[in-house]
């Protein structure tokens, strides 16, 4: 057993969230440890898009451009492809991505394993402690936090003033610092796989629509490739599975809304092919003496409506301005963080619910929903809101977007 120097902060995990937190920290001057299990970021198959929100917390955290070198490429618009709607008309409302929040360019789209690393580098340039290909960790919140942790056959134990858990869905800081969490059932499937070769497709364009029984999304990156992403019922688990199942997934895309979809086809798949249950979670409070959780730990909205990695963002930030914001750090330092993280939660859940009703109810009935939906939200900036708050944050739109009424005027449309 080897006892380390103290530590500001301990943070557990090196995704986005963590690693992002742990930069900040550090360049603050704090005495940062980070604990990440890989030693090579693996693609996870999702969380590659930060909208305009989010956006605005990777430059409050002065993080953009380690991001952009990473090869983030800023999409500046979104069409609408949809089996409800002619090509040529969708391509005439395309959503400026640009004009969402003042000053921001757009969404940016960045692969997963090279934003965590890039991140992860950011921290240990700005002074971070980084260890990588850790092995079990335990933790102990309360008055005098402490962190051990297995790394190359010996137990280090390191004593901190707060443990930040950024560990992910399955967190263990969560589970070990007493902390529960609700999830819904899931409300649909959700697979991505990321191809290349992908010529035909404008590189500052992003797209989400349904045709059939499938809602599909393109994020494009610089390069000619993109992550594609299709979700169905979950009664059709197993649909896209088999050895066959890049190809069949592929084949998927020759939608009749999008104009030449026969080069989905034609582009070249990596291995990676996963589906995942779509749900939301949430925790009674992501804030314990001793510790707090941030990113997926703490909880994370359906990914349907994308929000992962603004959320992880918007957390590091917070928690970030909390520390900053007093010198003896307590649960009520981070009652901000907490919540605004409970508010913000519940509006993302609504925006998830709609465009999952949205979206996702197949068929002549929601077909009619869409097309009335699409005539309404233009000029109607309550009606827009739960769709806008994807790209403009949830507390970017009106309140009223997010009241039952609201959303009763919404799924009534026809």
């Amino acid at each position: 057993m080897a006892t380390a120097e103290r530590m500001d902060v301990v943070v557990v995990g090196g995704g986005i969230a963590g690693s992002a937190l742990a930069a900040a920290l550090a360049g603050d001057g704090y005495q940062v440890l980070l604990l990440e299990r890989q030693t090579v970021y693996r693609d996870k198959v999702r969380g590659e898009v930060i909208n305009c929100w989010g956006v605005v917390e990777l430059l409050e955290l002065g993080l953009e451009e380690c991001l952009l070198k990473a090869g983030g490429t800023y999409v500046d618009r979104f069409v609408g492809y949809d089996e409800t709607v002619d090509p040529e008309v969708a391509q005439a409302n395309a959503i400026p991505l640009d004009q969402m929040i003042p000053g921001i360019r757009g969404v940016l789209d960045v692969g997963h394993p090279e934003a965590c690393e890039a991140l992860a580098t950011a921290a240990a340039e700005a002074g971070a402690t980084v260890v990588r290909g850790i092995g079990d960790v335990t933790v102990t919140g309360g008055a005098n936090p402490v962190v051990r942790y297995e790394y190359n056959d010996v137990e280090y134990d390191v004593p901190c003033r707060m443990i930040v858990g950024a560990d992910g869905r399955t967190s263990t800081v969560r589970r070990q610092l007493g902390v529960s969490l609700t999830q819904t059932p899931p409300n649909s499937l959700g697979g991505g796989m990321l191809v290349e070769d992908l010529h035909d497709w404008p590189v500052n364009v992003t797209s989400i629509g349904t045709e059939g029984d499938l809602l599909y999304f393109v994020f494009p990156r610089e390069g000619a490739r993109a992550r594609l992403y299709l979700l169905h019922d979950v009664a059709q688990k197993g649909r896209f599975s088999g050895p066959n199942r890049q190809a069949d997934f592929l084949e998927a895309f020759r939608f009749r809304c999008i104009p030449g979809s026969g080069m989905f086809a034609a582009a070249t798949p990596s291995e990676s092919c996963a589906f995942y249950p779509m749900n939301d979670a949430w925790t009674d409070s992501p804030v314990v003496p001793g510790g707090v959780l941030i990113g997926d730990a703490a909880g994370w909205s359906d990914p349907v409506v994308g929000q992962g990695l603004s959320i992880a963002l918007r957390d590091a930030r917070q928690v970030r301005d909390a520390l900053r914001s007093d010198t003896v750090w307590s649960p009520g330092t981070l009652a901000p963080y907490r919540e605004e993280r409970e508010e913000r939660m519940r509006r993302l859940r609504i925006s998830g619910a709609v465009r999952t009703t949205m979206y996702m109810t197949f068929g002549p009935e929601g077909a009619a929903r869409r097309k009335a939906y699409a005539k309404a939200w233009p000029t109607d900036p309550v009606l827009a809101g739960s769709r806008l708050a994807t790209f403009q944050g949830a507390f970017g739109v009106p309140d009223e977007s997010f009241a039952p009424a609201t959303i009763q005027r919404l799924f009534a449309l026809k």
